[in-house]
């Protein structure tokens, strides 16, 4: 079915006699000799006014039709009178696709919670609010790509189901084909039977096999699907989210903070120079100042401190934290934004954490006590990168292996790229739903994915 988007039209240059497109019935307001009709098609914000005359082909149509019925408008293109809009479609033929029932379609208000709406997620993203996030979100994914490809990286997919946990948490999604009643016989492998024949589960993260991919093509990256099973009720934890994960060979943890930096300027200035609109929806309802902010970002430098420094100026700052701060407890989220928001005020990179609080992978630094990891913090989210220097020393990274209760034969094939030519290298992880909740303003991960899965939720 040939139509020309919405946002093509509304960018045109001339008149058009003939034209044709299709969307969805925003509003609906009647005169005695004709009838306005505003029509969105989710390629933009803004709405198309429609003038059907009284007596057109159009005309006789209209029984039924509002707000949320899907039509297709053939007509001719001209100059709007009208305030606030250079054109509208004088409409000739209207074909009508689906009506909405007033009674029961549940967007008929303009304002609605995002509560409400997430128990609609089918529908919430024809509203303008979450029709904006997942067009800035579609840029964004746009945006990771090309920042990756001008630096020389190759994508590479990374597998979604795994017999390691990279995280060593242990809480991840097991995946089986054996039947719910399945019993296995006292004393024997509870998984012999199952289709892989050992446990298996979905991925936290592509990190691992990342490596072995950077140590064959020297730079690459993920952008997949991950997957934890935290009991976490918070605004920034969800069961189903997108990583964004690079892996560096012949890089150390200062090119790891360049890369990241990098990445979330680019990301910032592409939303900026493509979402104008979307991001003017957000800064005036959502987080007034928010364009400002992301300009901000992109222009200012990021501050890095270690984390021993970190902590000595949160204990030293006279904020009394819910949680207190000491060297070896891990950074919380009031923590980071008051390091970005008020000490600061910009995005800080905290690096050198202590051993105990960090993965088997990093590397172990010179004093014994530190490992070169680092997380990339930004204001209103926190923490939107964590990363390190990976451990490339074959005897230290069994050692940490060990020391973090891990099964060294786990990771034979991860402990292999450390026999066979290793090299100094590093990566990290974004949160991509992070990263738009940082670009749109929006507070709760549940409302930057399109179906979010968390703890007792999986109605879609």
């Amino acid at each position: 079915m040939q139509r020309t988007v919405i946002s093509e039209v509304l960018a045109a240059d001339a008149p058009r006699q003939d034209i044709k497109v299709c969307g969805w019935v925003r509003t609906r307001r009647d005169s005695k000799t004709f009838t306005f009709l505003e029509l969105n098609d989710g390629s933009c914000l803004a709405n198309l006014q429609c003038i059907i005359d009284e007596g057109t082909p159009a005309w006789y149509v209209l029984e039924g039709v509002n707000t949320g019925a899907s039509v297709k408008i053939e007509g001719e293109l001209v100059e709007s009178p009208g305030k606030g809009q250079k054109w509208e479609v004088r409409a000739k033929n209207m074909t009508v696709f689906g009506l909405a029932d007033p009674e029961t379609f549940p967007l008929q208000k303009k304002r609605h919670s995002d509560e409400f709406l997430r128990t609609i997620a089918h529908l919430r993203p024809r509203t303008n609010k979450y029709g904006a996030a997942f067009r800035i979100r579609s840029h964004a994914a746009l945006a990771v790509h090309d920042y990756f490809r001008s630096q020389g990286f190759f994508y590479v997919h990374t597998p979604i189901l795994t017999g390691s946990d990279c995280e060593g948490a242990g809480e991840m999604f097991r995946v089986t084909t054996l039947p719910v009643d399945y019993r296995p016989k006292e004393g024997s492998d509870p998984f012999a039977e199952d289709f892989f024949g050992k446990a298996a589960s979905l991925t936290v993260s592509g990190q691992l096999e990342g490596e072995a991919m950077a140590t064959a093509l020297g730079k690459i990256y993920t952008f997949g699907p991950t997957f934890r099973a935290e009991n976490s009720n918070t605004p920034r934890h969800a069961a189903e989210f997108w990583m964004i994960e690079p892996e560096v060979a012949f890089a150390d943890i200062w090119d790891n903070m360049e890369l990241g930096e990098g990445l979330i300027r680019h990301a910032a200035r592409h939303t900026l120079e493509n979402c104008e609109a979307d991001l003017a929806l957000f800064d005036k309802f959502v987080a007034p100042g928010l364009v400002d902010s992301l300009r901000q970002l992109v222009d200012r430098d990021f501050v890095r401190v270690s984390y021993r420094d970190a902590v000595d100026i949160l204990q030293k700052s006279g904020r009394k934290f819910e949680y207190p701060v000491s060297f070896g407890t891990d950074l919380q989220t009031e923590h980071e934004r008051f390091l970005t928001e008020e000490h600061f005020k910009a995005p800080v990179t905290v690096y050198d954490y202590p051993k105990d609080i960090k993965a088997f992978y990093m590397r172990l630094n010179d004093d014994g006590e530190t490992v070169a990891a680092m997380d990339l913090l930004v204001p209103r989210i926190g923490e939107l990168i964590g990363g390190s220097q990976r451990e490339e020393r074959l005897d230290v990274l069994e050692a940490r292996i060990g020391e973090l209760g891990q099964k060294i034969e786990d990771y034979w094939w991860y402990l292999d790229l450390r026999r066979f030519g290793s090299v100094p290298h590093s990566g990290f992880g974004m949160g991509f739903e992070r990263l738009i909740m940082l670009l749109t303003g929006i507070a709760n991960i549940r409302d930057v994915l399109p179906f979010p899965r968390t703890t007792g939720s999986l109605e879609f």
